[in-house]
């Protein structure tokens, strides 16, 4: 067994609580999606690129986003898109660059495809955005070394999991998840905190991601 190397801070869990708001704003053409798109809060493009993993946590993820779903099945240009769900989430660390890569599949597309801007959607079919609003609460929660920190990810709400792989990177814009970060900083483990970082997330269910945690940090413990 590893001798655990106390954190020169302890991890302190946060969990969330998410709310989902109407903007008012609506596309019914891809003209229109690809002028909201490059003007919409963050939280917009949050939303509609992540909602599956929200509202579906025990699912297995399959994140065709909300535009790649809307341009396939209402207006109907089916290669736009595969070219949209195509496009590898994990790739991006901050909602500007994922917004700047969405807004460029749609403008290549419609410069080589012009008669695709004739789509119109049906009544009652628009592209309705939303955005995320969300609340991040402290938890009674605190680690301060390895096995504590898998003690507490066993218990944790699949909430708290969600914020910190998911919504602390992407919309404060950190460099890796906050458990790598940690992981890095606090306890000098650079290759635990590179294994975390290193597998893709957004293919997993929460669920499963937990276990995966756990299961990587108990065989470092044990290594």
């Amino acid at each position: 067994m590893t001798d655990l190397i106390r954190a020169k801070e302890p991890f302190r869990f946060c969990t969330r609580l998410h709310l989902s708001e109407l903007t008012g704003l609506r596309a019914t053409t891809l003209g229109q999606l690809l002028a909201l798109i490059k003007e919409v809060p963050g939280s917009c493009v949050y939303h509609h690129t992540h909602r599956f993993l929200q509202q579906h946590q025990y699912l297995s993820p399959e994140p065709p986003n909300d535009f790649a779903y809307w341009v396939t099945d209402i207006i109907g240009e089916d290669e736009l898109g595969e070219r949209l769900a195509s496009i590898d989430t994990m790739q991006y660390s901050t909602i500007r660059d994922l917004r700047e890569k969405i807004a460029a599949t749609i403008e290549n597309y419609l410069k080589d495809n012009p008669l695709a801007k004739l789509q119109f959607a049906r009544s009652g079919e628009e592209f309705h955005f939303i955005k995320s609003v969300s609340f991040i609460l402290p938890t009674n929660y605190a680690a301060y070394d390895l096995k504590e920190f898998s003690e507490i990810l066993k218990k944790i709400t699949i909430d708290s999991i969600y914020f910190h792989i998911f919504e602390a990177r992407l919309r404060f814009e950190k460099p890796t998840n906050d458990f790598s970060f940690w992981i890095e900083n606090s306890l000098g483990d650079k290759e635990l905190a590179g294994s975390i970082s290193g597998f893709d997330p957004y293919t997993r269910t929460l669920e499963d991601l937990r276990e995966t945690l756990v299961r990587i940090i108990e065989k470092r413990i044990s290594g």
